[in-house]
This record gives structure tokens, sequence and C-alpha cells, in this order.
């Protein structure tokens, strides 16, 4: 666990501890290191759940499949990403979508009880963890306001231009990289592959934008 502490560092979790504090509060905040190969399920729905999990390594998506088979990619999940969160409540209930490795992948368990309860010593570090899980739970549901503002969106192209004006704006960069290939961003924007590829298609005829594979330039 100590190789991923520069990792932890860089997390908003652990925003303003140093390298050697981080080490100590593994052990105070009950740290499990789980690895999970390509394709290898995280979390399943159904579950329940006591741990904030971080991503250390890899790539994950929040995934929910229907009766029928037809899936629906809910997130990504970064490196350095706090993920799990909402369902550590006691009255949460069990967990209601998957988490996937995309690739193989590092995922730190944290004991929710021992990260909200400040330890014996009441180091001033684990007081900024819970500032900072709290900072962090809110600037997640500002993304999920956004995914709202996708989804609400009427029309194949509108949803496009939503969700690539965004990564435009976070990336601060007209050309931009996105977490998903095709099918992936159909079933994250919850539209036919067939019609999406079609609406790119025209939005790149019509000189809006260009695009390679999961690489994109707007105009």
């Amino acid at each position: 666990m100590e190789n991923y502490v520069p990792v932890l560092k860089r997390t908003k979790l652990f925003s303003g501890v140093g390298d050697k504090d981080i080490s100590k509060m593994l052990s105070c905040l009950g740290a499990r290191l789980m690895t999970y190969r390509k394709g290898e399920y995280v979390l399943r729905e159904g579950e329940h759940l006591s741990d904030i999990l971080v991503l250390a390594e890899g790539s994950l998506y929040i995934q929910r499949d229907d009766y029928w088979g037809n899936r629906s990619i809910l997130g990504h999940i970064g490196v350095g990403e706090i993920f799990g969160e909402a369902y550590v409540a006691p009255e949460s209930g069990t967990l209601l979508n998957d988490v996937i490795a995309v690739e193989d992948s590092s995922v730190f368990f944290f004991d929710v009880k021992r990260v909200i309860s400040t330890c014996s010593s009441a180091c001033r570090f684990h007081t900024m963890v819970v500032q900072n899980l709290f900072f962090t739970i809110s600037e997640k549901n500002r993304g999920l306001v956004q995914k709202l503002d996708y989804m609400s969106r009427r029309t194949t192209r509108e949803k496009l231009i939503s969700y690539l004006s965004e990564e435009a704006k976070k990336q601060n960069s007209a050309s931009i990289t996105i977490p998903f290939n095709r099918q992936q961003l159909a079933d994250f924007l919850s539209v036919d592959r067939s019609a999406m590829s079609n609406e790119l298609g025209k939005m790149r005829d019509e000189g809006l934008l260009e695009f390679e594979k999961n690489r994109f330039r707007l105009f």
C-alpha cells in the first residue's frame, strides 16, 4: 500500500496531507487495497457497502443492466476519485448499480466509521480528511446535476453538444479526449449507437467538430 501514497496525496480526499501522515493514516482509516482484472466487478448491484472507495490505479465504469441486458453507463471513475459514499449511511440500502474495471485496477477501501470518527489522538490531518470528504461529495453532486442536464436534452445532437461542450470546459481546450468508445458513449448518453454515429457524421460534415476514436476537436 505504501507504493500508492504518492497517488493518494494527489487525491481530493487527502488534499493537504503529507506523505508521512498519509502512511500513518492508512492504518487509522482501516485501509485495504484490492486489485481487479479488466472486466471484473468491483461492486455489484444488491451488495451492502460500509466502505468509502478510492481508485488508486486503472479505470472503472458505473453501469447498470436491465432485465433484457440493455446497458447504461452512469459514470466513469478515474484515478484518485472517490466512490461508494452514497451507500454507506445506515439507511442507504443496497447498491443500485455495478462498478466494473475497464482495465486492470487497484482500489482502496476505507472503513467509513473510521473515516468520519476522528482517532483518539485527534490529529488535525484526520479532521482535514473529513473536511475533504465533505467537499468532494459536494462536487460530485454538482457532477450529477450536470449529467441530468445531458439526459434532459431532447435530441441526440443536443445531448452530444451538451456533453462535449462541458468536457471542453473541464479540459480547458477545444481538443479533448473522452473516457468512452462509441458504444460506451451511446450507453452513457442513453441513445442508440447508430443514430449517434450518424449524428456525429452530420456534425463533422457541417464543420462543427472532427473526431478520431475518443478524441474530438470542437470548432
